[in-house]
């Protein structure tokens, strides 16, 4: 197939971009589970790793394993502050415009997404969808706090964007990549917005059950208390009502005198 827009160079159907911040003990079996579900795609994959400031040596876990793949890509954030990263906004930003698929997808680094759900999203995109946003709620053991904090969070969500997903916080997803390259994410904490930006901007969202799977190596990247998360995200939610108010169709034609 031909580069999709905004691409360089021949390109495959799908392109996995996976932000990675300390996952050097989780890269190896994600590339390898990448690789089992989607043998066989038709239009070929690639698989996006972006390391977004680690400090242990997740970047060279992710070149040695570069040897004999050459669906396996790697990408480094640069100007990430000392001992932390960028954050998963900028770093799907960067993974985006160095894909080359014709569909996106993303997951996280950590294992807690499980690649064997990605041709149930991949199917259905065929079958008429823009976006296939993954569904964990079902599968999470969440604390009191944690559960409490989702259901308010929906809430906020639903009045102030009008968002009716369900699982905006899953990074397992599968898109279209006019809409990958629209995403305002060099703005902090939009990555939680992708699904509701997606409808803002027209496109079709469907959403889909996945899997959830405990860690198993590595430490979270994200805090449990009032002031680390829900502070944030409410004001990364009233950033992103009211950049949708601001946003202007940009549909055009040319046209000849």
């Amino acid at each position: 197939m031909t580069s999709p827009p905004g691409a360089t160079g021949p390109g495959p159907m799908v392109s996995v971009v996976c932000p990675a911040h300390n996952e050097r003990d989780n890269i190896a079996r994600l590339v390898e589970e990448i690789e089992r579900a989607l043998v066989g795609v038709t239009g070929g994959y690639e698989i996006v790793l972006v390391d977004d400031g680690s400090t242990d040596d997740t970047r060279a876990v992710i070149a040695s394993l570069m040897a004999g793949r050459a669906h396996l890509r790697g990408v480094a954030m640069l100007g990430t502050p000392a001992g932390r990263g960028n954050g998963q906004s900028a770093a799907f930003h960067a993974g985006f415009r160095a894909a080359r698929g014709a569909l996106i997808a993303t997951m996280d680094a950590d294992l807690q997404n499980d690649p064997a759900d990605l041709p149930r999203l991949l199917e259905l995109i065929e079958r008429g969808a823009d976006m296939a946003q993954g569904d964990r709620s079902h599968a999470r053991r969440d604390n009191a706090v944690r559960r409490v904090g989702s259901v308010v969070g929906r809430m906020f969500r639903r009045v102030l964007l009008g968002d009716t997903i369900r699982d905006t916080g899953c990074s397992l997803r599968v898109m279209k990549r006019a809409i990958a390259l629209a995403l305002p994410l060099e703005f902090r904490g939009m990555h939680r917005f992708i699904p509701a930006t997606a409808r803002q901007l027209g496109y079709t969202v469907v959403e889909a059950r996945v899997n959830h799977r405990a860690r198993v190596a590595g430490e979270t990247k994200y805090g449990l208390g009032i002031v680390q998360r829900a502070i944030p995200g409410l004001l990364d939610l009233l950033a992103a009502r009211w950049m949708g108010s601001r946003r202007r169709p940009t549909a055009h034609e040319e046209f000849r005198a």
